[in-house]
């Protein structure tokens, strides 16, 4: 074979392997961006009765319903234990409280465990987190991160990074958006699928809006729930003996935002203040607020001194929801920020959103705020998770779901084998309508954080779409039934009616049952209690 024939071999060799490499790298790169993008969104204490996809009582969030609209409602989703950091641990591990050690807000975070985003980071994720984690100065498991610390502040925030911590100016929830989309428009590695979390303090408490907002619900009156006024009469001693009432417990000062000045002329006392979180504001900030709740609390001198129990606890919880739902509005428009990102960059078809909560809250059903119970209020989270061409638009699913299962799901979801030993279950089954799979019966919970703030006791059970069974122990050994067909607003503990006995049985055996499954114990219980008081 002479030179020119050699040669022109050797080109196309070159040629035609340079062709199948290129070729290769595309398939993979097509693959590779087969797997979905995962953004989870999830707020602090965001009460489902706070969504108007749920309810249009109290406020309208048009921007978070377009995810349901886009996508499904889940009307039945709960969390495994109803308090702010063990949620988020939950979420993370994919397995129990008493099994990631995480029980409640003042215990460490075992950073052995394995999260999802460290999975899914090794399987190629690009991963990212902004806003409320919580816990930890360093999470695992995410190429970038800019974190609140603890329960991070609403005004000129600190925010803990890679490169050590920064103070920004302006509102939290404003700057978390714009932190996140700063990294989806110019860090983001297009080349790879994403998990994002995108987290906001609001509307965690002590509930300062911002100036759009509390000019605007500051103006507002709210409907009163029918159990504002709850006596607790057929409860135990657990409900009667919580201190978050509103009446009782809610601070004048920090919650409903009168001044110290305010309090010493009418010879009031408190034992909380906002000097740290007011103190964060500019001189231009801080007028503002003046301007609006300054006359607040001249109104409020003139109404105290004619005020009884009733009123005074409907004047709380006015001035309470009014604050509550002004920090709402600000995140769903700044959720309407991030669809529209999706939407303009073409990449919402290939993206999985989630909304949801770390918990759901009290808005003064029962006469309280706050959390940490089984009921209803707090025990149910909202979610509305949107996939295009994966869920049909528009679906309603009252299948029993918890927080115990976005871990699971996110990794089946990107092909990924979750480990044996996380204890939810994947809702792409439910997401892509194949609810025939389905076949949880009882979701378990189980709360610790006593004695402490707000005096909620330990206490743990099951619910199913019919009954829920609560047993409150420690220091009192206490039993609950709640017909949930029947007693929407839980206030008839039926535990000793005799219609129930056969319910009762069933139900405790069921009970003892999903502990054994989930390898909680009394044993564990005993445990935690002992380490609780080291």
């Amino acid at each position: 074979m002479n030179k020119v024939k050699v040669f022109a071999a050797l080109i196309f060799t070159a040629s035609f392997f340079g062709c199948q490499i290129k070729n290769t790298t595309k398939r993979v790169q097509q693959k590779t961006a087969e797997k979905p993008n995962i953004i989870f969104i999830m707020s602090d204490d965001h009460g489902y009765q706070a969504i108007s996809a749920y309810s249009d009582k109290l406020i309208n969030t048009p921007n978070i319903d377009r995810i349901a609209k886009e996508g499904m409602l889940f009307t039945n989703a709960s969390v495994t234990n109803s308090i702010c950091a063990p949620s988020r641990a939950v979420i993370l591990t994919g397995k129990h409280s008493h099994i990631n050690g995480k029980i409640d807000n003042l215990s460490h975070f075992d950073t052995t465990n394995v999260t999802f985003p460290q999975i899914l980071q090794k399987a190629g994720y690009q991963t990212a987190m902004f806003g409320k984690l919580h816990f930890g100065n360093n999470p695992k498991g995410f190429d970038e991160f800019k974190i609140l610390p603890g329960q991070g502040e609403y005004y000129n925030p600190t925010f803990i990074t890679q490169k050590g911590d920064t103070i920004i100016k302006g509102y939290v929830t404003d700057i978390t958006t714009d932190l996140t989309l700063d990294w989806m428009k110019n860090r983001r590695d297009k080349n790879k699928p994403f998990m994002l979390m995108y987290l906001h303090k609001a509307p965690h408490r002590a509930w300062l809006p911002s100036e759009k907002y509390y000019k605007e619900f500051t103006k507002k009156t709210f409907p009163l729930p029918e159990t504002l006024f709850d006596d607790y009469n057929t409860r135990g001693t657990a409900a009667r003996t919580a201190e978050m009432g509103i009446l009782k417990h809610m601070s004048l000062v920090n919650d409903n935002k009168l001044t110290r000045k305010t309090m010493k002329e009418l010879g009031l006392e408190d034992w909380n203040n906002l000097g740290e979180s007011l103190g964060r504001m500019t001189a231009d900030q801080r007028a503002k607020w003046d301007a609006v709740y300054g006359p607040i609390n001249e109104d409020f001198k003139k109404r105290y001194p004619t005020m009884n129990d009733s009123t005074l606890t409907v004047w709380k919880y006015q001035r309470y929801l009014q604050d509550y739902l002004g920090t709402i509005a600000s995140v769903d428009d700044n959720v309407g920020r991030l669809l529209d990102y999706l939407d303009e960059e073409k990449i919402a078809d290939n993206t999985i959103v989630v909304y949801t909560s770390d918990q759901g809250f009290y808005l003064g059903e029962h006469g309280w705020f706050d959390k940490r119970f089984m009921y209803n209020e707090s025990f149910k989270t909202p979610l509305l998770i949107k996939w295009p061409n994966k869920i049909t638009p528009g679906t309603t699913e009252d299948e029993m779901v918890q927080n115990l299962d976005f871990a699971q799901t996110f990794l089946e979801a990107a092909g990924v084998t979750a480990p044996t030993d996380m204890q939810g279950k994947s809702l792409v089954p439910l997401l892509t309508g194949k609810k025939e799979t389905w076949d949880r019966e009882a979701i378990y919970y189980h709360y610790y954080e006593y004695p402490a703030e707000h005096a909620v006791k330990r206490h743990y059970g099951i619910a199913t779409k019919e009954f829920k069974i609560i047993h409150f122990y420690h220091d009192v050994n206490e039993w609950e039934l709640y017909d949930r067909k029947k007693d929407l607003q839980e206030v008839n503990n039926v535990i000793n009616d005799p219609a129930y006995a056969k319910v009762v049985q069933e139900m405790k055996q069921k009970l003892k049952d999903t502990r054994k499954k989930y390898k909680d114990s009394e044993k564990l219980d005993n445990h935690y209690i002992e380490i609780y008081k080291k």
